[in-house]
Parts: structure tokens; C-alpha cells; sequence
């Protein structure tokens, strides 16, 4: 049975405090982008059963809105690896989610999201803030294959940029 990554970029961030990086809140922007990535998500997916996020405030905030939208009891992991610039961390990362999990959400930052997205599908797309990606994978030691498919992609703050589902 195929498994679903749910892949999420974190909302934009404020640049204004002099904080660490992973300490660093959302902005103002962020925190009205986020909750309609979860509307989309929530109108268009099935249920997710786990959310791996990475430990920046950003990326935890973010999760935060997105997951106000969606169905309680959902199990949410903080985590380390996810906080990183390189995909192939989180290629790994996916590779090893639990064989339970078939929906899993993954709340992360660029250019980590972009890079994931092509090592996983071939294709490259853009991520930016409150985006997110849908791929589709035979299981997920498959993403250490690159055997994903992409199913959607976009903003769904956005107007400008919607979402693409591939209804294959």
C-alpha cells in the first residue's frame, strides 16, 4: 500500500528579532499563511497520521495554525534532522518513518523542501513560505530509491500561485 508525504514549508519568518535562527517566530505574514495550508490540506488529503517538525520555532508555529484545521490526535514528533538545509537529510528522514505511518506530514525549511521534492520525484518545484508538496511513494524506504510520484504542489495562501493536484 502506497504511503503519502505531506512535505510543508514552514511560514515566512521574522527577520526583525535578533535571535537565533532557531529561535526566529513567524511574522505577522506567516501566521495568516499557515492556517490556509491546513484548510487545503484538511479539504484535499486524507488524515495524517504523524507529523515529523523540525525544532526551529518557525517550522513548531507553523504546525501549530496548519494542524488548528485538521482532525485532534494527530502524533507530532520534534525533530532535529528536520532542521536542515540538505534533502538528502531528509530523504533519510523519510526513508525511516515508521511502516505504521501512512500519511506523514513533514514541516521543514528551504532549499531542504525543494531539494527532497526532486531527489524523491525527478521534478523540481518551488517551495516558498506556507507551501506545500504532495508525494506519493510505494513505501517509504523508497525514498532512498527516488520512486515518488508528485501529486500536488502550490500555496494555498496564494491565489496567484494554486495548488496543482494530480487527480491520477
Amino acid at each position: 500500500m502506497a504511503v503519502t508525504l505531506v512535505l510543508i514549508r514552514h511560514a515566512k519568518s521574522d527577520w526583525s528579532v535578533p535571535i537565533t535562527d532557531r529561535d526566529r517566530p513567524l511574522a505577522k505574514r506567516g501566521r495568516k499563511q499557515a492556517p490556509a495550508t491546513g484548510e487545503w490540506i484538511a479539504a484535499h488529503l486524507p488524515p495524517i497520521d504523524l507529523a515529523v517538525v523540525s525544532v526551529a520555532a518557525r517550522a513548531r508555529q507553523t504546525w501549530e495554525r496548519v494542524s488548528r484545521a485538521l482532525p485532534d490526535g494527530i502524533e507530532q514528533v520534534e525533530s532535529a534532522t528536520a532542521y536542515t538545509l540538505d534533502g538528502r537529510d531528509l530523504r533519510d528522514l523519510v526513508a525511516s518513518l515508521p511502516p505504521s505511518a501512512q500519511v506523514v506530514a513533514l514541516v521543514g525549511h528551504n532549499p531542504a523542501a525543494e531539494e527532497l521534492i526532486e531527489e524523491l520525484t525527478g521534478e523540481w518545484v518551488p517551495m516558498p513560505t506556507s507551501s506545500v508538496a504532495v508525494i506519493e511513494l510505494p513505501d517509504w524506504p523508497a525514498a532512498s530509491r527516488g520512486e515518488g510520484r508528485l501529486r500536488a504542489a502550490g500555496r494555498p495562501a496564494d491565489d496567484r500561485w494554486p495548488v496543482r493536484l494530480d487527480s491520477d
